[in-house]
């Protein structure tokens, strides 16, 4: 996949505000500090396009990036919509702020009527978090498609990364039967970048994305 323009569209409160639900759409959420709008810019090849921030939590709305993109150089153009959500596991914030997010995300993840796939995010340099596994089984519950996306390989040695992702998905076996597409990736070395686009336009075939 060719990304030929990736800009900021809007910042909404509620899914209700969002834009017209008329292109696929792929939100990207995970526990704060795991390198989110890092991953986001990557994709994107605009190191501008997602603030990035040494504190956890600044992302506190739905931000949506406007994407167009391409199979080929000549191919025709396809329109989808990338979105940044709040963290989950919120850092520093009072218990009124933390349910007002909580519930935001949910009638997202559960009303966005174009939401194609949810993106999560999981830091490859920890042993398995029990907020990591608790938010998956709440998105299998409410039948949200997702897949797993593991951050900052490049920050520890592969082979703790290897152990780390096995034993994420051994816990994920002692109740699941199926595991989830998965992609490893490192911001700063681009690694995964090419999985993960791949994946998307797969998703957009079919899609409402295709444009003249």
């Amino acid at each position: 996949m060719l990304i030929r323009k990736a800009v900021y569209l809007v910042s909404s409160p509620s899914f209700d505000k969002c834009p017209k639900a008329d292109r696929p759409e792929y939100a990207f959420i995970g526990r704060s500090n795991v390198g989110k709008s890092s991953l986001i810019n990557m994709l994107a090849a605009n190191q501008k396009l997602a603030k990035t921030s040494a504190s956890p939590g600044k992302t506190q709305l739905i931000n949506h990036f406007d994407v167009t993109s391409a199979a080929a150089e000549k191919a025709p153009s396809e329109k989808w919509y990338l979105v940044d959500l709040p963290g989950y596991g919120f850092a520093k914030v009072s218990q009124s702020s933390r349910r007002k997010w909580e519930q935001m995300i949910e009638n997202y993840l559960r009303k966005r009527e174009n939401l194609t796939m949810v993106f999560v995010l999981i830091d490859s340099r920890h042993k398995p978090q029990k907020i990591d596994l608790e938010f998956i089984s709440q998105l299998d519950k409410w039948q949200v498609p997702f897949s797993l996306v593991f951050t900052k390989s490049d920050k520890e040695k592969p082979g703790v990364v290897k152990a780390n992702v096995q034993a994420f998905f051994d816990a994920l076996l002692e109740t699941w039967q199926f595991l989830p597409r998965h992609f490893v990736t490192s911001s700063e070395k681009k690694q995964g970048r090419d999985d993960i686009l791949q994946f998307i336009q797969e998703c957009n075939r079919g899609k409402l994305g295709v444009v003249s």
